[in-house]
């Protein structure tokens, strides 16, 4: 669970084969239908996994526990003891990237990952990780594609000129986007033909959101008046919106100062396009990209500079094959029946 989020509906086997049934997520009361608003996920309450437990076997928990105790975790993984049914749990997150400090998701992690029949996580430096930490032996197994896998083979729009993108999102904790935009614009202007595009998402500058912050888009925008760069204010990107956005980019810019593993650089790679991020997690083990150094304390420029020169001379295709990308989703499919098998076992 979340069984909707695309990770998980891309570990079912293409033909259904596999003979794991996910369950549903359950509408959270008060959601409206078809809202794109974040709800915590019913199947965390341990009053659902009473309810509910003649419906399932296994009980894998991907992401969605944010906004939970430590002690609400407790109470959850006694309830599933009690009730015989083993947790898997994927470890996406060693830093949770929606929280601003480190210490509430290591007191989650120090309830999931203990009590754990059997742990899955994406890269070996994260598994090292875990075992240094916990003493515990994570299974690796790579992301699954984020595109259908009709669109991973999609050719690339013709066009002139080298775009870098930066999406800031809502500003989410673990982004720093102004430093890093400051170095690319400047960047971007020594580079012939270039052009830096900034995309941010309204909310940053409702005084009612919770991600209200007016400074950030009163910079953004003198620097666009400026010529600096473009600016694109819009809500969320529907799917393929998101994919035709980042098959118009030459090189995609994450400007994360901490996090472990991304799905934007999975999107990234399934549809050709180049990324640059900061090497305070392990993407680099994920997928190919260009590192520099950039976290919570300092950001190397001329690193970033220099990633950004190198794709822009070199053009690196760094592309998933679509054959493999379903080669992959079925190696997937059948190691998670087996790690379900080792968890009921």
């Amino acid at each position: 669970m979340p069984a909707g989020h695309v990770y998980v509906r891309h570990l079912a086997a293409l033909d259904g084969g596999d003979g794991v049934t996910r369950l549903a997520d359950p509408k959270p009361c008060g959601a409206p239908s078809g809202s794109a608003r974040w709800w915590p996920p019913v199947m965390l309450d341990p009053a659902w996994v009473r309810e509910h437990a003649g419906d399932f076997d296994v009980f894998h928990l991907h992401f969605g526990f944010d906004a939970q105790s430590p002690a609400r975790l407790e109470e959850l993984v006694r309830t599933l003891r009690e009730l015989g049914k083993p947790l898997v749990y994927t470890v996406h997150d060693l830093r949770n990237p929606h929280h601003r400090t480190a210490g509430e998701h290591e007191e989650q992690l120090d309830v999931l990952v203990p009590a754990a029949a059997e742990l899955i996580t994406l890269t070996p430096g994260a598994a090292r990780r875990v075992a240094e930490r916990w003493g515990r032996v994570a299974a690796v197994l790579p992301h699954p594609h984020v595109v259908e896998l009709a669109d991973v083979g999609r050719p690339r729009p013709p066009r002139e000129g080298f775009t870098v993108g930066v999406h800031a999102k809502s500003l989410r904790p673990n982004m720093a986007p102004l430093p890093v935009i400051d170095v690319l614009a400047e960047t971007v202007a020594g580079l012939p033909g270039a052009r830096l595009r900034v995309d941010i998402h309204p909310e940053v500058e409702d005084p009612d959101s919770y991600w209200y912050a007016p400074h950030v888009m009163k910079d953004l925008r003198e620097r666009a008046a400026d010529g600096a760069l473009e600016l694109h204010v819009h809500d969320y990107f529907s799917d393929r919106d998101l994919f035709d956005y980042l098959q118009g980019l030459d090189l995609s810019v994450l400007p994360y100062v901490f996090g472990t593993h991304s799905g934007w650089l999975e999107a990234c790679h399934d549809l050709g396009t180049p990324v640059a991020v900061s090497d305070c997690g392990f993407y680099a083990e994920q997928r190919p990209c260009l590192s520099y150094r950039h976290d919570e304390d300092a950001l190397d420029a001329d690193g970033l500079r220099e990633a950004v020169r190198d794709a822009y001379e070199r053009r690196p295709v760094w592309r998933a094959d679509p054959v493999l990308r379903a080669a992959e989703r079925r190696a997937l499919a059948a190691a998670h029946r087996q790690t379900y098998l080792r968890a009921l076992g």
